[in-house]
C-alpha cells in the first residue's frame, strides 16, 4: 500500500480543503479515521510520531471486560467493553484471540469466593454468554504446578482476549486508506488553524521525519484531536485547562520457559490487591500493569515513558508471591515497556480508582476524545464522528453494530500451516497474500521461536510507512521486545533484508542501528531506569 514515493505523493496533495483532520494516530484516532472514510468523507489522519507510537503500542495486550472495574462500581465500562471485546472477537480472528484466565483465590485477597463467582455471573450477563466455570484447588495445582499452594482455595476461570495492539491499529488505518482516506506518520501539528471567529479551521503541520522540513498549512471543515496522553498539549492553544491525569502502566516480558503459562493468570498484589495479569503472548510471558501517577519531569527528561526500577520491583514481587518455586529474577527479563493512560481527572485519592470512561467535548470547533480503553475504541470513534458532523451541522448515519474490517479470505494459504496462516491473516488482513507473494527464500520460517516469519520484516520495510528501524522492530513486527537485546543477533539478517528493501545506504543503516539500540537500551531494556539514573 504504502510504496516508494508515497510519502512525497501525500505531502504534495496537503493543500486543498478536507472534511476532517484527525490528529492522533493511535488506536482512537485509527478508529475516527476509518468511520470518517468509511462515510465518504475526505479525511487525513497524522500523527507527530509513528502510528500506535504511544499508549497503543504499549498496552496490556487485552480486549477485555475490565472484571476488575466491577468493584468499581463502574458497570458502564464493564458493560460497554465486554460487548465490544465480543465485537473484536468475532471480526479479527488471528488478531484479537479469546484466552482463558483463571483467577486462584488466596486468604491473602480476602475476597469471599461468593463475591468472585456473583461478579463473574454479572460478567458473563453482560456478553452474554456463560463462559466461567470454578476449580477445585486440586484442579489448578494440577494444571499450574508452580502455583504457591499456600491459603490457596481453588479458583475461578473467565474468559477474554489477548491482542496485537500495533497490529491492530494499522489493520484500522491500512483499511481506512483502501476506503478512501489519507494518512500520514511523522507529521507533527505545530498549531491549529483558526478562522476570523475562532474557530478551528485546521492545522499547520512540519515533517518530523528528521529527513525533510516540509511545511503545509492544512485546511478542514472540523479537527478531531485525539491524541491521547498528550490531549491537554494540543487544547493548550485554545487556552483550555488542562483536564488530563497521565497514569503510568508497566509491563515486563520473559521467556516462555522460565514463566510457562498456556493460559493468563489473574492475580490481586500481594501488597495492595491491585488486580495484575500474566499472559501467554506471542510467544512469550508478560506480566503487568503498574498504575500509577506519571512524574512529568520524567516527561521533560525523556522522550518515552520507561519501567522503573521500583515498579519492576513490584511486578517481580507479585511473580514471587504467585510462583515462589520459579525463583523469578531480574535476570529472568527479556524486555519491559512503559505506556501512559490518558485519564479524566476527577482528583481520585488514588489511580486505579479513577473512572476509564471516554468523554468527548468540543472547544471552539476542536472535537476532543480522550479516557476510555483499548478495548471500546470502535463505539468511542463512531460517537466522536457524530459530534465531529454535527459540530458543522451534517447527520450521518452510523450503525453501532457494523463491521469494522473487512472480511477475509478463508482460502488455504499454499505452503503456510493453519496456524500461521490465521497468525499473518489477523494482522495483515487483505495484504497477506501480497506479503507472501513476496517473501524470498525461506522467508516463510519463522524467526526463532516466535510465530512471526522473515517475511514479515520484509513486507514492514517495502510496504508499511516505516521511517526508521524502531518502527520495524518495536511496532510492525515486534521482535525487538520479545527476543533477548532487542533482536540484536539477528542484525546481519534484519539489514540484509531493510536495506534491500528501503534503499538506506550503509551510513543511513549504521545511524538507525545505533538510535534503535539506543531507544531500546534507554526505554525497553530489562531495567531501563538503570540506564536512565
Amino acid at each position: 500500500m504504502w510504496k516508494k514515493g508515497w510519502r512525497d505523493e501525500v505531502w504534495s496533495a496537503l493543500d486543498q480543503t478536507w472534511d476532517m483532520v484527525v490528529v492522533g494516530g493511535g488506536i482512537t484516532g485509527a478508529g475516527v479515521f476509518h468511520e470518517a472514510a468509511a462515510l465518504g468523507f475526505k479525511v487525513l489522519l497524522v500523527d507527530a510520531n509513528d502510528f500506535s507510537y504511544g499508549t497503543s503500542s504499549r498496552s496490556s495486550k487485552l480486549a477485555h471486560g475490565g472484571f476488575r472495574y466491577l468493584y468499581n462500581r463502574q458497570y458502564h465500562v464493564t458493560y460497554e467493553s465486554v460487548r465490544e471485546r465480543e465485537a473484536l472477537i468475532k471480526e479479527a480472528p488471528g488478531l484479537v484471540n479469546p484466552l482463558p484466565f483463571n483467577l486462584p483465590n488466596y486468604a491473602a485477597y480476602q475476597f469471599p469466593g461468593c463475591m468472585i463467582s456473583a461478579g463473574l455471573v454479572i460478567y458473563d450477563l453482560m456478553a452474554p454468554k456463560w463462559d466461567h466455570q470454578r476449580l477445585s484447588t486440586a484442579d489448578i495445582m494440577r494444571e499450574y504446578p508452580y502455583l504457591c499452594g499456600d491459603g490457596l482455595s481453588g479458583a475461578y476461570r473467565y474468559k477474554d482476549a489477548v491482542l496485537d495492539d500495533s497490529r491492530l491499529v494499522l489493520r484500522v488505518i491500512k483499511e481506512g486508506v483502501l476506503l478512501g482516506g489519507t494518512a500520514l506518520n511523522y507529521a507533527r501539528v505545530d498549531h491549529l488553524l483558526r478562522d476570523a471567529e475562532g474557530r478551528v479551521r485546521g492545522a499547520a503541520i512540519s515533517d518530523a521525519t528528521g529527513l525533510s522540513s516540509r511545511q503545509a498549512e492544512v485546511k478542514a471543515r472540523v479537527v478531531v484531536n485525539a491524541t491521547g496522553p498528550w490531549t491537554d498539549e494540543l487544547r493548550s492553544s485554545l487556552g483550555a485547562p488542562q483536564r488530563i491525569r497521565k497514569l503510568r502502566g508497566s509491563h515486563l516480558i520473559l521467556a516462555k520457559e522460565r514463566l510457562p503459562v498456556r493460559e493468563a493468570i489473574t492475580l490481586f498484589h500481594p501488597r495492595d490487591r491491585r488486580a495484575m495479569f500474566v499472559i501467554p503472548w506471542e510467544g512469550t510471558t508478560l506480566i503487568g500493569t503498574t498504575d500509577i501517577d506519571h512524574d512529568l519531569k520524567l516527561e521533560e527528561e525523556h522522550i518515552e515513558p520507561f519501567a522503573s526500577q521500583v515498579e519492576a520491583a513490584y511486578m517481580l514481587e507479585a511473580l514471587d508471591f504467585l510462583f515462589p518455586s520459579l525463583e523469578i529474577s531480574e535476570a529472568d527479563i527479556l524486555s519491559s515497556f512503559s505506556g501512559l493512560r490518558p485519564i479524566i481527572d476527577t482528583g481520585a485519592s488514588t489511580p486505579s480508582k479513577e473512572s476509564r470512561a471516554h468523554q468527548i467535548w468540543n472547544e471552539d470547533g476542536l472535537i476532543t476524545i480522550t479516557g476510555g480503553k483499548l478495548t471500546t475504541f470502535r463505539l468511542m470513534s463512531r460517537q466522536t464522528v457524530r459530534a465531529a458532523l454535527a459540530s458543522i451541522g451534517l447527520d450521518a448515519k452510523l450503525r453501532d453494530r457494523s463491521p469494522l474490517l473487512a472480511p477475509l479470505d478463508r482460502a488455504a494459504l499454499q505452503g503456510i500451516d493453519p496456524t500461521t496462516g490465521g497468525y499473518l491473516r489477523g494482522r495483515y488482513g487483505l495484504e497477506t497474500s501480497l506479503l507472501l507473494a513476496a517473501a524470498q527464500h525461506d522467508e516463510r520460517g519463522h524467526i526463532d521461536a516466535l510465530p512471526n516469519i522473515w517475511a514479515e520484516l520484509r513486507w514492514a520495510a517495502r510496504a508499511e510507512g516505516i521511517v526508521h528501524l524502531d518502527d520495524l522492530l518495536l511496532r510492525r513486527v515486534r521482535i525487538g521486545m520479545l527476543l533477548p537485546d532487542g533482536a540484536k543477533s539477528l542484525m546481519t539478517r534484519i539489514r540484509a533484508i531493510v536495506q534491500a528493501e528501503t534503499g538506506w545506504d550503509d551510513q543511513r543503516w549504521s545511524q538507525e542501528e545505533a538510535i534503535y539500540l539506543d531507544t531500546w537500551k534507554a526505554y525497553y531494556a530489562p531495567i531501563p531506569g538503570e540506564m536512565n539514573g
